[in-house]
């Protein structure tokens, strides 16, 4: 910690508590509560049940998590491909190229997200490629928007390596095709974890572009939340989304655990 006063650590934790419980873990522990409820008229629930989990994990509702599973992780490995080539040919532009692949990856998060599914839906519903009504609408509008973090995030990387390993390599009789596999991406497997990551937490909460794309029998967890809500189960919305967030979780964790090993090679 940068504070070295008692005083000031005081500080910075009461600050920290303020922030972060109202701001942060509140809301989730509003949510975890409702998950529990039978009512709530009042400031607290006023009774507690498990049947509200009991419809959230059978029946649709797992097989809309089962949909944004697969949804996420296609996308996630469809993005980090095609963000990890983007970057890794970016770095070989000049000024002027890098600076234009930059804006073409960032676009489709410098818009709102329904623009994007807007765009898929009316490209992508008419010959010669026609994707509406299928899953694979829903899949190429989610790796769409979160291939600009793949992009960013493996750029970043690429820009923080010790070019004296590639030169190395190089000196040494080491083909291009050999770096890149043996020296480089190893080297940027830690990144390269943290952008997988990060495309699957955005893409299991991804709601407006998928509102606009999802056909009946493709529906994620995110929408089945907003279609429980919508029409008043809010506590078994909640215990959805409550099952939503540990799935997510639990990814995470595992890619973490990843690429703290990777970190160590």
């Amino acid at each position: 910690m940068l504070v070295h006063s008692r005083k000031g650590k005081w500080a910075t934790w009461a600050l920290f508590f303020v922030l972060f419980l109202p701001l942060f873990a509140l809301p989730l522990f509003v949510i975890l509560m409702a998950s529990f409820a039978e009512h709530w008229s009042g400031a607290f629930p006023s009774g507690f049940t498990g049947e509200h989990y009991a419809s959230a994990t059978r029946g649709d509702s797992l097989e809309a998590l089962t949909t944004s599973l697969v949804t996420a992780v296609t996308a996630s490995l469809l993005a980090l491909a095609v963000g990890s080539w983007a970057a890794l040919a970016g770095a070989s532009l000049k000024r002027g190229g890098k600076k234009f692949l930059d804006a073409l990856f960032v676009l489709p998060v410098a818009v709102p997200s329904v623009v994007v599914g807007l765009a898929v839906l009316v490209a992508f519903s008419k010959p010669p490629m026609i994707l509406n009504g299928t899953s694979s609408i829903v899949i190429l509008a989610h790796t769409l928007l979160v291939t600009a973090f793949a992009y960013q995030s493996v750029s970043a990387a690429i820009v923080r390596l010790d070019p004296a390993y590639e030169q190395a390599a190089a000196s040494l009789g080491a083909r291009p095709s050999y770096v890149l596999w043996r020296v480089k991406l190893p080297l940027l497997l830690p990144s390269l974890n943290a952008a997988a990551g990060l495309c699957f937490a955005l893409s299991m909460g991804e709601l407006s572009a998928t509102m606009m794309l999802y056909p009946p029998d493709w529906m994620p967890l995110p929408v089945q939340i907003y279609a429980a809500t919508d029409r008043g189960s809010t506590f078994t919305g909640a215990a959805v989304a409550t099952v939503l967030m540990a799935a997510t979780l639990l990814v995470l964790l595992a890619v973490s655990r990843i690429r703290t090993r990777a970190s160590y090679r």
